[in-house]
């Protein structure tokens, strides 16, 4: 099984004061999102961001992965909650992602702690 996705970025002006919209080739529910520098590094005033956009991914491919992993032990989840924080900071003196943490809530009947622990990490 292949999937390919494709998204596009349009961008006009320079870095700090330029703006720009985010569209996924496929999804309805992201078309020409806004996007600027502040709101990547201040305030996001409505609009998103790549570390954003990252979270997301990052929370929904984990919340996926970890599922197929419980039903594959028998143990399907009710629910599962996954929250994705990316930090973007200066490191080196250049912008970068400089971590992206996850936090998870779940209910999953008929498993333990310790297989929990397991399959989850």
């Amino acid at each position: 099984m292949s999937a390919t996705r494709k998204a596009r970025a349009t961008w006009h002006g320079d870095l700090l004061k330029g703006q720009g919209t985010v569209s996924g080739g496929s999804s309805e529910h992201l078309r020409e999102a806004p996007i600027s520098w502040p709101a990547r590094t201040e305030s996001a005033d409505g609009k998103t961001s790549p570390e954003e956009l990252l979270a997301a991914a990052h929370a929904s491919c984990y919340a996926m992965a970890l599922s197929a992993g419980l039903a594959k032990n028998g143990t399907p989840p009710e629910r599962l909650d996954v929250a994705a924080t990316v930090r973007f900071d200066k490191v080196l003196d250049a912008w970068a992602v400089a971590s992206s943490e996850l936090e998870l809530r779940a209910a999953v009947p008929g498993i333990d702690e310790e297989t929990f622990t397991r399959i989850a990490q």
